[in-house]
């Protein structure tokens, strides 16, 4: 919420900001009452040059009617607070919200007609204009619109301006306030099914470690009385040696790691747009991250830079336990609202953060391939316990549907599942729940062929 105050009179100034003065009043003239001074000074030149008295008085008038109407709006003087709400502040992309603005009259003075405007982006859509009637000491007004994108990112919002104005319309005096709002334009989330993926190690999905925390079963290894610790855990023989309260440790289940991988090389994809296949990727990315986290994963968001999401400070990256899994999902959500192409030309520097394996899934969203970049992303897979690879047919997302024989995408596809990938094509329009469907299938298949060697590796994905 953004909320200010401003003066609307012989010094007021931008929320809040003393300024002006006449100058400001007169320089606020508007097209109507420049012409009647014009016409005015006009009428007065005339008058003497042709000796008409008549027509002197004429001028006088016209050339005194925006005069007297600057200083009317000069000395006019209002003390208005307004403020700005957004809901919610978050939209995925497609998606409206509403902006609800509120103006309170703070001063003792009942206000004139105001009209009210704010500030948006173009792609938001059209400058909202509201007229305000006389607004009573004390009293407020409430407005709203809607804004509405098709493209992530980060849109402003504000200044709020207002504009007082005198009955005749000769003269305008605009005001604006220094509070801006921000709304962030998400990538759409497609809601994904619970499936089993085969070929994921044990100890990731249902097959789960264990390791040392804070509740769970018994361990011999006792550590230091923390407040709130339950009494009955207190292991006396350790109390008695150290000569402090000591409990028994104990242990819970280790969280299943994931990362997702989003190639976002420029050299990989083509086209731009909301229906390009760059934004596809984004999307995934982000509707396999929130599932994912939904499903109690520990997930971190990696590009093709290096860079991940929530970062390296603990845990590798991984963040998303069950009271920060909300947080996490809206941080990597922010972080993909303004996600664009990078100027790489290779996924080295994300191998190099991927470290010396098995650190979970792997599903990454790729664009083109080279022969180099395939076989990087195939020794990737020997990094993690499983990897599941969609791979955007570039042919066809620029040139539509059955361009191309797809033979150089086929390679690229063989190349990574020998490397144990589960890869599957994405071409324009396609639906990612139905690829996550068939990405299981073909694991389970992929794990029957080879049989018992990787039988016993199996987990779940969501």
């Amino acid at each position: 919420m953004a909320a200010g105050g401003t003066d609307m009179g012989p010094e007021g100034g931008g929320a809040g900001e003393r300024s002006g003065g006449l100058r400001a009043a007169l320089a606020g003239l508007t097209t109507r009452g420049r012409s009647f001074l014009a016409a005015g000074l006009a009428a007065a030149v005339c008058s003497y040059v042709l000796g008409q008295a008549d027509l002197l008085r004429v001028g006088l008038l016209l050339a005194a009617l925006p005069l007297v109407c600057v200083a009317v709006v000069h000395r006019t003087r209002y003390r208005v607070a307004g403020s700005r709400r957004l809901a919610p502040a978050r939209v995925p992309a497609g998606s409206e919200a509403r902006v609800h603005l509120r103006m309170d009259n703070v001063s003792r003075l009942p206000t004139g007609l105001l009209m009210l405007q704010d500030r948006v982006p173009y792609v938001l859509g059209p400058r909202p204009r509201f007229v305000l009637d006389r607004v009573e000491p004390g009293g407020r007004r409430e407005v709203s619109y809607r804004v509405r994108s098709d493209l992530r990112g980060r849109y402003p919002l504000g200044p709020l301006q207002l504009r007082l104005t005198d009955p005749f319309g000769m003269c305008e005096l605009t005001r604006a306030f220094s509070a801006y709002d921000t709304l962030t334009v998400v990538p759409r989330v497609e809601p994904l099914p619970p499936v089993r993926l085969t070929g994921e190690a044990a100890g990731y999905g249902d097959g789960r470690h264990r390791s040392l925390a804070l509740a769970g079963e018994d361990d011999v290894i006792p550590r230091g009385y923390r407040v709130g610790d339950d009494l009955r855990r207190v292991h006396w023989r350790s109390t008695a040696r150290y000569g402090e309260l000591m409990v028994r440790r104990e242990e819970q289940p280790q969280r299943a790691h994931c990362t997702v991988l989003l190639d976002t090389r420029s050299a990989a994809h083509h086209g731009s747009g909301p229906d390009s296949a760059f934004e596809w990727a984004v999307s995934g990315a982000a509707s396999a991250a929130v599932h994912l986290l939904e499903r109690g994963y520990a997930v971190r968001l990696l590009t093709d830079t290096g860079s991940s999401v929530p970062g390296p400070d603990g845990g590798g990256g991984f963040a998303g336990s069950t009271h920060d899994s909300a947080e996490t999902a809206g941080l990597m959500l922010d972080t993909l609202a303004v996600v664009d192409h990078s100027d790489g030309e290779g996924l080295s520097r994300a191998y190099e953060v991927l470290g010396g394996g098995g650190e979970g899934l792997l599903v990454a969203f790729l664009g083109d391939l080279d022969e180099e970049q395939a076989a990087m992303a195939a020794r990737m897979r020997h990094r993690t316990a499983a990897a599941v690879a969609f791979v955007l047919d570039g042919a066809a997302w620029s040139r539509g549907p059955g361009s191309g024989d797809g033979r150089e995408l086929e390679e690229r596809l063989r190349r990574l599942r020998e490397a144990g990938w589960t890869a599957l094509p994405v071409g324009p329009g396609a639906s990612l729940a139905q690829l996550w469907r068939q990405a299981d299938a073909q694991g389970a298949a992929r794990a029957d062929a080879e049989g018992p060697a990787i039988g016993g590796r199996t987990g779940s994905w969501a």
